[in-house]
């Protein structure tokens, strides 16, 4: 009897104990993938946009008063010359390196583009008496392509998707002018319209903002701002000023 009431004993803790260790088996702890990362390494992008502005000056008035007035001294004539800051294109390409997977993420960036705007001004004679003796309107087509080495800090807070960044950029340019027409602006007579202009390199520098959204981890679209300056090095135009082009795009950029 000792030993049938052993074998039952033992039997009934069989019984219980295969359940528990089946149990054990079924609740197994699985890792969760890691998030995706959105907008690393190696990427190129096109982008197109409006050269919405650029600073060619205030209105400047020159007046006869200098060896003309030794024979004629009652010759008081002026010239009124308005420059012309008309909105422009611009449209290019970009080849990128992201640095890093964290929020802050350094980049490099070859940054070439075309840059297009109308040049020229309008031109206003006057007698002493303020009365107009003559109106001429010059009109030209100014033609350039920046080629520009940018510096950029990307920014990917939460789930990366939304990327702001800022940085700048130096490089150089060559611009061509397409000629100029000379219009009358009472006749719409067209006097003057020589062919081609002439053409200058030199060097460039610009401050960019701008921000991605990504729709997946290797695909964005985005807008950028640019304050794009040329400046004159190699000629002597008698005065500082700046160009101060303002060029507003968007783009999309492809990651691989």
């Amino acid at each position: 009897m000792k030993k049938l009431s052993l074998l039952s004993t033992a039997a009934l803790i069989g019984l219980l104990t295969a359940p528990l260790q089946a149990g054990t088996e079924v609740y197994k702890q699985v890792a969760p993938p890691p998030p995706e990362l959105y907008g690393l390494g190696f990427y190129g992008a096109i982008d197109a946009g409006a050269n919405v502005f650029q600073n060619r000056g205030d209105d400047r008035t020159f007046s006869d008063n200098g060896i003309r007035d030794r024979f004629d001294p009652d010759f008081d004539d002026t010239l009124t010359v308005s420059p012309k800051n008309d909105v422009g294109f611009f449209g290019g390409i970009k080849l990128g390196y992201v640095f890093g997977t964290g929020v802050f993420r350094p980049t490099i960036e070859g940054d070439f583009f075309y840059n297009g705007f109308r040049g020229g001004g309008n031109f206003t004679l006057r007698d002493s008496f303020g009365d107009v003796l003559a109106q001429r309107n010059a009109t030209t087509w100014i033609n350039t392509g920046a080629f520009m080495g940018n510096f950029i800090l990307r920014f990917a807070p939460g789930n990366q998707k939304f990327q702001p960044y800022v940085g700048a950029g130096v490089g150089v340019y060559y611009a061509e002018s397409a000629g100029t027409q000379l219009t009358n602006p009472n006749t719409g007579t067209v006097t003057v319209n020589t062919g081609g202009g002439r053409n200058h390199a030199d060097l460039a520098w610009q401050i960019i903002a701008g921000s991605d959204y990504y729709w997946t981890p290797k695909f964005s679209t985005f807008i950028e701002y640019k304050f794009l300056e040329y400046e004159s090095t190699q000629i002597d135009t008698k005065q500082s000023r700046v160009l101060g082009q303002q060029l507003i795009g968007a783009g999309v950029r492809f990651h691989f």
